[in-house]
């Protein structure tokens, strides 16, 4: 077979394969955009995300050491810690979402947006299978065919982000994501950086579960510390009452 269409094939697959549960995440991502939260910095942030997984697994290509599975696997604390803020501060983020008067988003203003920033970090954290797929496949790659697997992926990224999106334009699955995927995102987001975990054996390994552990208290109490001050600072709103 033609070495051209070979490599097309092996991106496809390998794309494919590595990358269907981030049309779940996409879609729940799709779902939250308002004034604040714009498609701009789902796609940057893929595309972020995605090209950290591949610049990690590059070293592979040249016969570098990668990073153990185990260690990769602590990258789940992210969407964990993600959700778990989502959770705590769903009146900030209703708030947001009844914003209307926010300028137009351009491209170099979504790569500086935490926003932006948010979506790459559980795309990152959430490329565990990737990493795990892609060393191995860059190894035994050719200049020619890494180019072109390369090309395939990055395409694809945006075919990913643009199926997201439509399938959150259909009614029924438009509806239901409206009614329950605010409610939803933060369970999904700690559900996936568990997963994370186990997946990688993480937790199997003493060390790492103590760091696991110490990170993720120290994180909680300056999470709550800080939800606590943002409540103990909000400015009290009287209640009138209607005769």
């Amino acid at each position: 077979m033609n070495p051209f269409i070979t490599a097309i094939s092996t991106g496809v697959t390998a794309f494919t394969a590595t990358n269907l549960d981030d049309i779940v995440i996409l879609l729940l991502f799709f779902s939250q955009v308002n004034a604040v939260f714009r498609r701009q910095h789902i796609v940057t942030g893929q595309y972020l995300g995605f090209a950290a997984l591949v610049l990690l697994s590059l070293p592979s290509f040249f016969g570098c050491m990668m990073v153990p599975r185990p260690w990769v696997g602590m990258l789940g604390l992210v969407p964990i810690a993600i959700g778990v803020s989502r959770l705590l501060n769903r009146d900030t983020e209703a708030d947001e979402n009844t914003a209307t008067d926010s300028p137009p988003s351009t491209i170099f203003a979504s790569l500086l947006s935490p926003q932006t920033y948010t979506v790459a970090a559980v795309t990152f954290a959430n490329g565990g299978d990737n990493v795990g797929i892609y060393v191995p496949l860059f190894a035994n790659c050719t200049w020619d065919s890494l180019l072109v697997i390369l090309s395939v992926f990055f395409l694809l990224v945006g075919v990913w982000c643009y199926v997201a999106y439509q399938l959150t334009r259909m009614s029924a699955i438009a509806t239901l994501l409206v009614r329950y995927g605010n409610s939803l995102v933060p369970f999904v987001l700690m559900g996936l950086g568990t997963l994370i975990l186990l997946d990688s054996h993480t937790l199997e390994d003493r060390g790492l579960t103590v760091v696991t552990v110490a990170i993720s208290c120290l994180w909680l109490l300056t999470l709550l510390k800080d939800s606590y001050l943002s409540l103990e600072t909000a400015p009290q709103v009287e209640k009138i009452e209607v005769n």
